[in-house]
């Protein structure tokens, strides 16, 4: 049975006590509120689907935040990354709200907020895609099953276009010829695997096999184990490597990587060139240069969705082309 009684000047509490249920209560603004939110959540009751929403609508996002940061974020291959990206986020409006109270309307709000003040589409991705995770796991783990994750019915900001950067003309030879050793050899590494900047930097010589020439990257930024076979010549880099007392192939972390390599193409005389560069770089070798299929570019490459391979499509037309008129394979 529902009791709605007046609070203050200008609230009304609607109070719900039925047998085999615990109580329940909600603050509204008008009576009429109150009236509605009660026959919803007795008609639950009744057809037995009544899922307590006390903890979701006395739970704000910045709270939630922190519980996050503290039993889900440790878990993660970047926790420090995540973090700081959390703790931006509670420095937001939207985290004043109660979780039960965030809409989709809320998150677009957000998005437009990120989008005035300049920021770049994939930052307000990862943003939302942060908030997304938190959402899931505050129904499926912290006990709000009645929480819907609101970011799922928000539009989210399109994507530009890869950058498409490649080595052009003498453009490697001149980068080669700045680098220090052992950079040198990280830039021609990274130019036969196509392995990320921190795959690279985290590689132990335990993960190395130089007798079935591989690779075993546990922590990848997908977060799926991967194995990448090795060219004679990244075999030949890896045994020309001193052994280090870290364990560490290269023994350089992913900040040098990138301060080497602004260092380095500046050097050069080369413009608008980044180290993840080397990975399409790499990637566009695979398809014009192998007899590789798509599926084998990807157990290679670690690429996640096969959309982001199919930009590399165009390289093989000439070997389409080929087939289409009986050549060769």
């Amino acid at each position: 049975m529902a009791t709605i009684r007046k609070r203050g000047t200008a609230q009304w509490e609607a109070r719900i006590r039925k047998k085999g249920w615990p109580v329940t209560c909600k603050t509204f603004d008008t009576k009429i509120q109150a009236d509605q939110w009660s026959r919803h959540i007795e008609s639950e009751m009744d057809r037995g689907v009544f899922i307590s929403r006390t903890e979701a609508e006395t739970t704000t996002l910045n709270e939630a935040i922190e519980r996050y940061i503290l039993e889900y974020i440790p878990r993660l291959s970047d926790p420090k990354r995540e973090e700081n990206r959390a703790r931006a986020l509670q420095r937001r409006f939207i985290a004043t709200r109660f979780l039960a109270n965030i809409r989709g309307k809320d998150v677009a709000e957000f998005i437009k907020e990120r989008q005035d003040e300049g920021t770049g589409a994939n930052t307000i991705r990862l943003d939302l895609a942060l908030l997304s995770r938190l959402f899931e796991v505050a129904g499926s783990d912290w006990g709000m099953e009645s929480l819907s994750n609101p970011v799922k019915r928000a539009n989210k900001p399109k994507m530009p276009s890869g950058r498409s950067r490649r080595l052009e003309g003498d453009e490697e030879a001149r980068l080669l010829a700045v680098c220090p050793y052992p950079f040198r050899e990280v830039v021609s590494f990274a130019l036969e695997t196509a392995m990320r900047r921190e795959e690279i930097a985290s590689m132990k010589w335990s993960q190395v096999d130089l007798k079935k020439r591989s690779a075993l990257l546990p922590n990848t930024k997908n977060g799926e184990t991967r194995s990448v076979p090795l060219s004679p010549n990244a075999l030949e880099i890896l045994r020309t490597l001193p052994r280090k007392v870290s364990g560490s192939v290269f023994g350089i972390d992913k900040a040098n990587i990138t301060r080497n390599m602004l260092i380095a193409a500046r050097k050069a005389g080369i413009k608008d060139l980044r180290f993840h560069d080397l990975r399409h770089e790499a990637t566009s070798r695979f398809f014009e240069n192998t007899d590789l299929d798509v599926m084998e570019v990807r157990a290679i490459t670690g690429h996640k969705a096969m959309q982001m391979l199919a930009r590399y499509s165009h390289l093989r037309t000439s070997r389409l082309a080929e087939r289409l008129a009986g050549g060769k394979r």
